[in-house]
């Protein structure tokens, strides 16, 4: 198989599906505290097709990779009305938490299959290219739903990182935020993808965001380590 052909089956079904399920747990949550606006329009559904968004999950991914940089991307965001919620200034909190929670499940459950596909292969036999199709699948999974976890809990608004803050702040620092909203996605694009693209010396994913991606990374190789089982002699 063509290598990029071969490195876009690899990347882009996990992409999806961790920015898919990401997405639907918002739903999920907002629905058990009270709000079932995404049940309402059809977006619980695990259907990717219901949730791609043309920039976010297509084409921004598309070319940061073309352009060497970090690859992140979006889904078109689950409807939810924070006002249904049964504690609108908590539940708020709860229901952005749960986008980063998913990847962090996804990313252990990617980690255990990883491991079990480990303990089931000869180390002393070539793997055929089945299992090494799948074990790509596997690492690329859990990189993405951990990048996918930490890229989202920036303090910025939209980000579920600023809806989580709202839930915690006092009065002064919402109204903060607030005015930070309309400007969000611009800014986020100017400083995370504009500016290192022009000065590669300002990569501010690869300062702010992949610190704490390495560190998680490391804590899931001890849970594949764990699951895999001492190497045979």
């Amino acid at each position: 198989m063509n290598s990029t052909l071969y490195e876009a089956a690899t990347l882009v079904v996990p992409m999806v599906f961790a920015i898919v399920f990401h997405e639907v747990s918002h739903g999920w949550t907002a629905r058990a505290l009270g709000d079932p606006t995404a049940y309402e329009r059809g977006r619980l559904s695990l259907n990717p097709l219901k949730h791609v968004d043309p920039v976010g999950t297509l084409l921004l991914p598309g070319a940061l990779k073309l352009l060497g940089l970090p690859v992140f991307g979006w889904a078109k965001p689950v409807p939810v009305n924070f006002a249904r919620l049964r504690n609108p200034k908590r539940d708020m909190a709860l229901v952005a938490a749960a986008g980063p929670a998913m990847n962090f499940v996804l990313a252990a459950l990617a980690a255990v299959a990883f491991g079990l596909l480990l303990r089931g292969v000869d180390p002393h036999v070539e793997p055929g290219t089945t299992v090494v199709f799948i074990a790509d699948n596997l690492k690329n999974f859990l990189m993405i739903n951990v990048f996918l976890a930490v890229f989202n809990l920036l303090p910025l608004p939209p980000f579920d990182g600023s809806r989580i803050l709202r839930g915690v702040l006092p009065a002064g620092g919402v109204r903060v935020l607030d005015r930070i909203e309309p400007v969000g996605i611009p800014l986020f694009m100017i400083v995370f993808v504009v500016l290192p693209w022009l000065v590669p010396g300002l990569h501010l994913v690869d300062r702010l965001i992949l610190p704490p991606v390495a560190w998680m990374l490391d804590q899931y190789q001890h849970l594949i380590t764990l699951v895999a089982g001492p190497e045979p002699v």
